[in-house]
């Protein structure tokens, strides 16, 4: 599920949420009393009020009863909405694409320096020295060999080699107790 497909998702709770509140309030003022005379109004208090002290308690209307229910429920989805909403804008998931291998032809060569050289452009330190690690063993290497090389530390190492994978960069293959590391072949010369 794309993250489009989830803030529509949220969006459209968000939106149908508020719509439910307004006819709720709306509902609500309908059904509530517009107006008693205060004599009336009195009375009524100190009916409930005698009612409750005796443990008694005055009926009230259902459809305010469910009326407030409705309300919280709608309270809820509106909370769940804007949360969601907000979800997806604070914490982005990473968009992963598939990359295509260059047609191989007369004119190789150059497509794949160039990737190699634009790729490099890209890349901080860390990851610079990691990739020249692997073009140095053309290409194929243990993850434990390549911490050594690059000087890294076990926990750099994994983070780069991670982000490499998931941007088609390297393939991981787990062997033992460690990875090997293959270049893609749209890098490898």
């Amino acid at each position: 599920m794309t993250i489009l497909k989830k803030v529509n998702i949220f969006l459209v709770l968000l939106f149908s949420s508020i719509f439910l509140l307004v006819v709720l309030l709306i509902v609500g003022f309908l059904l509530t009393p517009t107006s008693t005379p205060e004599s009336e109004w009195v009375g009524n208090m100190w009916s409930c009020m005698g009612d409750w002290m005796s443990g008694s308690y005055p009926n009230s209307d259902p459809a305010l009863n469910l009326y407030g229910i409705l309300l919280i429920v709608a309270v809820i989805v509106a909370i769940l909405g804007i949360g969601g909403f907000a979800y997806f804008f604070i914490f982005p998931e990473l968009k992963t694409t598939t990359t295509q291998t260059p047609q191989t032809g007369a004119t190789e060569t150059p497509q794949k320096a160039s990737a190699y050289n634009s790729v490099l452009k890209t890349l901080n330190d860390d990851e610079r020295k990691v990739l020249n690690v692997l073009k140095e063993h053309n290409g194929k290497y243990l993850q434990k060999y390549i911490r050594h090389e690059a000087k890294l530390s076990r926990l750099k190492t994994h983070r780069v080699l991670a982000r490499f994978a998931e941007r088609g960069i390297v393939t991981l293959q787990k062997t033992g107790n460690t990875n090997e590391v293959t270049l893609a072949e749209w890098l490898k010369d």
